[in-house]
Order: structure tokens, then sequence, then C-alpha cells
């Protein structure tokens, strides 16, 4: 007999929105929003980069914009960004790594996430962490690089929905 691995019901559902159409935010901007992008895995990032940026300025907001050689690099600044909070109502952090032959891309992503983690909870600052830890180029064709999905977009419109969240508590 063949043991079926557990799937918690909500799994399934989960699964089927990773990967979501983006949708045009009704959102009004408050603030500067600032986006920390990793110069690395230029051509994914930079789409990124462009669908953030777009989505924010479509909501009126004001965009300052920061490149960092790598996704390593982003916390640090991301840091920096969150101590000055009265200057940004959210930080959005852009980045892609892409799995190779050894677990250093898995230390990387997991270093960052706690990083950007501790930052937002110290600052009480949304971060909003769009650093992706990816398998393979498709992946990251997927989920940079199409208009139907652009996680830019989404975290664009998840620092937006933030933003105001903290403006009213």
């Amino acid at each position: 007999m063949s043991a079926i691995p557990f799937e918690p019901p909500h799994f399934r559902c989960y699964k089927a929105r990773m990967l979501k159409p983006v949708k045009a935010s009704k959102l009004k901007a408050r603030g500067t929003f600032a986006i920390v992008a990793s110069q690395y895995n230029a051509r994914y990032v930079d789409a990124m980069l462009r669908a953030a940026k777009a989505e924010l300025q479509r909501a009126g907001a004001t965009v300052q914009i920061i490149r960092v050689p790598g996704a390593y690099e982003i916390p640090v600044v991301a840091k920096k960004l969150a101590a000055k909070s009265h200057q940004v109502s959210a930080i959005i952090c852009l980045g892609v790594i892409l799995r190779g032959e050894t677990t250093h891309a898995a230390h990387i992503g997991e270093a960052v996430s706690n990083a950007l983690m501790q930052i937002q909870i110290a600052y009480e600052v949304p971060v909003i962490h769009e650093v992706l830890l990816l398998e393979n180029e498709a992946q990251a064709r997927a989920r940079c690089l199409g208009q139907k999905h652009n996680r830019g977009t989404e975290a664009a419109q998840t620092a937006l929905a933030m933003a105001r969240v903290m403006a009213v508590i």
C-alpha cells in the first residue's frame, strides 16, 4: 500500500490561485512609495519594476527607485528607508533568484525573507516582499514578463492596500 501525501483542504485552492490574473487597482496613493530592485536577473526584475512603477503612478503615487546589485543587498537599503518611515508609505522589494546546482540560492532567499520580515516588524512600515526564489527561467517568465500575471503589479497593489491600512490604525 503506497502512502498518499496529506494535502490540507485549502491547499488545492491555494495552488490554483498562485498565478492569478492582474486586475486593475482602484486604490489611490497617499505618499511616497520606495522600490528597491535588484540589478541581477535584470530581464525579469526590470519587467516587475516597470509594472510596479506604472501601477503606483496610475494610483497617483510618488515613486522612489533604488537599484542594488543583487537580492542579498536589498534588505540593508530597505532598512535604511524604513528608518525614515515618515518619508515612505511602503517599501517594495523586487528581485529574482534562480536556483542553481548548489544550495546558495536557497540560503540567499531565506536570508532576504527573514531580514525583510524583521525590518517590517521593527519599523512598522509595510515591506512588500517580491524577491522571488524560482526553479527556472520558465517560472520567471510566467511571473515577471506577462501582462496577465506580473508580480510587480501585484506588489504595487499590495503596497497601496497596506499603506491605506497603516494610515488608519
